[in-house]
Formats: structure tokens, sequence, C-alpha cells
């Protein structure tokens, strides 16, 4: 272990608040003061939406990197890591490593590290040979998985080497979890709804990611079975104004509401009977995480690592992507059920609080920074050799990966993975 403190640098080029986010969010509260020293690089739209709830230790340097036109950014980082000597650059999600991590090679930081929250379902044509993630891989020691399908997406289709990649699922800070009656007492009637009428929420960015146009086709049939049903949309997004005018189209006005972003998602998840999250892609869903820990059932897609949270038939119903008809039945037998869902609910927060704590996430990401501290500082000269002959110079750079890592449950992704 090292006695002086570890200068980390957190870097997003996202300007919008959502899991991955909330990820960082984690990680800058949790990793502990006496081994880092911490800096969050984001673009200003992000920074507003962080800072109320940032730790006060945290430097923050404000700057959208999302472009090859972005230099002037791109030279103001280097020169914040330059300055502030960081050691371990970490970047969220590919396109931001994309930016940043060859910056951060350039600027010679001795560990550079990158999380991949989803799979890329929008990549096509010559953009899905991948050709591009392989090429950036090479600046990169460690690439952080957030579940078992995301692993098996970065080595099987990207081709990503195995032995850069681990599994450290995301989690959410699960001690704010509890419901709490003075918060909660008059969220139901601000809808207008009795303690009988059924109450959905979806909580995701207003983005097609999320499936929300697939949850609008299924919910006239629903409204025909259950004509005072509920349903809120918790979050922002790009779609807002695109959904708002589908909802006004389909006559659904008096039973959908746009709530926005919301601090409080767990008060909503206490009051709802059913959570819904008909996505097309994901990683490994926060919104599933927060809705089983506080015993809200859900509905989802089987997509990705969603059922690696929602385990069907024991945390709630999973059914496929882009199917409104399979989507409503499953709604409908939930709300037909409401003692099973409970049950399925409260199954889902035993497992979330027993595999997916924020302490997990921590503890078992502080662990991979220092295991590839040390192994820089072990190896230095052969670690430079060993990235200078990846890229073709003889320049020193900084130090190649350990050639197996491993999850919080001490399986080696080399073993999961390729299983």
């Amino acid at each position: 272990m090292t006695s002086e403190l570890i200068s980390l640098l957190m870097f997003s080029n996202q300007p919008v608040r959502g899991g991955a986010e909330e990820h960082i969010l984690q990680l800058l509260r949790g990793l502990d003061r006496s081994r880092f020293r911490l800096h969050l690089a984001c673009p200003p739209e992000l920074a507003a939406l962080l800072r109320p709830d940032l730790p006060g230790d945290v430097e923050v340097v404000e700057l959208t990197l999302d472009h090859l036109g972005d230099v002037a950014a791109a030279c103001k980082l280097g020169r914040f890591i330059r300055q502030h000597r960081i050691q371990i650059l970490h970047s969220h999600m590919f396109r931001a490593s994309l930016f940043a991590s060859p910056v951060g090679w350039l600027s010679r930081v001795p560990v550079i590290v990158e999380t991949d929250h989803v799979r890329e379902i929008w990549r096509t044509g010559w953009k899905a040979g991948y050709f591009i993630d392989r090429w950036a891989a090479r600046f990169v020691d460690r690439i952080i998985a957030v579940s078992g399908a995301i692993a098996r997406y970065l080595v099987e289709d990207k081709g990503i080497p195995a032995a850069k990649v681990t599994v450290i699922r995301t989690a959410a800070a699960l001690r704010r979890f509890a419901p709490d009656p003075d918060r909660t007492s008059g969220l139901r009637k601000s809808l207008g709804l009795a303690d009988n009428d059924p109450l959905l929420v979806l909580v995701g960015r207003l983005e097609p990611q999320k499936g929300h146009k697939v949850l609008l086709q299924a919910l006239p049939d629903l409204l025909r079975e259950f004509p005072r049903m509920r349903v809120v949309f918790l979050g922002e997004g790009s779609l807002r104004a695109e959904l708002e005018k589908e909802v006004a189209r389909k006559g659904l006005q008096p039973a959908v509401r746009f709530a926005g972003y919301q601090t409080n998602v767990q008060d909503w998840l206490a009051v709802a009977d059913l959570s819904v999250l008909p996505s097309f892609f994901e990683g490994l869903p926060m919104s599933a995480i927060e809705s089983l820990a506080m015993s809200c059932p859900m509905v989802a897609t089987a997509v990705d690592g969603t059922p690696e949270v929602v385990l069907d038939e024991k945390h709630g119903l999973l059914v496929p992507p882009g199917d409104p008809v399979r989507l409503a039945e499953a709604i409908g037998r939930m709300l037909r059920n409401p003692e099973r869902a409970r049950e399925m609910g409260r199954a889902g927060r035993d497992f979330v609080f027993e595999q997916l704590s924020v302490e997990r996430l921590v503890q078992s990401t502080q662990q991979l920074y220092l295991d590839a501290w040390e192994h820089r500082r072990r190896r230095p000269a052969a670690a430079q050799e060993t990235r200078a002959d990846e890229h073709g110079t003889g320049e020193n750079h900084p130090a190649s990966p350990v050639q197996v890592d491993t999850n919080a449950s001490g399986e080696t992704v080399a073993d999961k993975v390729i299983r």
C-alpha cells in the first residue's frame, strides 16, 4: 500500500444525470480519503446537477470533450492532469474513454481505467466492427463491466482482451431506501389516487433506450381493465416533448404524469404498486436496483444485465423488448395478483441488499485501483516497454495491466465471461 495519496480523476462527458453519473457520485462519496485525492472532470451541465450532492473535497474542472473538434477541451484536460499530477484516470462510458484516455496516455497518467455501463445497441455499419474500440482499449489498463452481460459483450463482440475486463456490478446507496410515511403520505393524493388505485412508475431518462413509447402503446389495453391506473415518468431527456405529444394524441393525459428528474425517487417507489422498465438495452440498471430496494416489484425487459437483478418470477416478470402486448400482459398479471407482486418485491429487496450494496461497489473498485497502482509501481520499466511496444514507439509510457482480474465474488472474468 502506498503511504501518499493517489490523485484520481473521474471523467464523464454526459451533460445529464443518469445511472452512470449516480455511479460516479457513489464512488466519489465512498472512496477512502486516506488513500485518494479526488477530482472530477465533466460538462458544466452535469457539474451543476451533481454539485448539491458532491463531497466538498472533490475538485471539479468543467469541460465538454465529446467530439474530435473539442481541441481546447482536450488541452484543458491535459493541463489539469499534469498540474494535479493525476495518477489514475477513470472514464465512464466508452465514448468518454475514447476521448479522455488518449489524453491521459499522452499526459503520462500511470493507470487508466474505463467503466462500460451499457451495450451500444445503436452501433451499425462500420461502427459495429468495433475497430476503434479495440484501438482505444490499448490506451486503457483496466476495463470495468457493470454486469456479466456487459463483460461478455466486451470480450465476445468487441474483442477486448478478457485479461483487461473485471466485473464490478453497479449498486445503489441502499441505506436511504426505507419507507418514510411523513414524506410519502401526499404523493398518491397529488395524483388523485385512492389507496387501491394502481400506480406504475418508470424511472429513467426520457431517451429512446428506455422504451417509454412501448409502455404508452401498452396503456390503452391496460386502462380498459384498470381505468383508475396512473403512470408516472420520473426523469428528463431529449424525448420529453415528443412523448408529451404522444400522450396527448392517444388521449392518455389523465393517466400519465411527467414528474421530471426527482431526488426522492425512493418515495415514489415506496407508494407505487409496480415499477416498469421497458428498455431496449441496459448495463445493470440502477432503477431496477432502486425499485427492488424499496420492495417495489418490476416488469422489465430481458435485456443485458437486467435479468441479473430482476430474476424472472422471483423479483418480477421479464418480457421481450419492443413488445407492447407482452408488456401489457405482464403488467396486468402483476396488478391482478397484488399479494404475489408484494412477495416478489420483498424477495428483490433481500437480494439487492445482499448482493448490490454501494459499500461492495466502492470496496471492489478501490481494490482494483490499488492493485493496478501497485502493479505500476512494482514494474515501471517493464511496463513502459510493453506499452511502448503496443503503440510502436520507444517513449516511456504507463503500465500495462495484470493478466487476470477478479470480480467482487472472487471469480475471474476470463473464467466467467468465456464460460
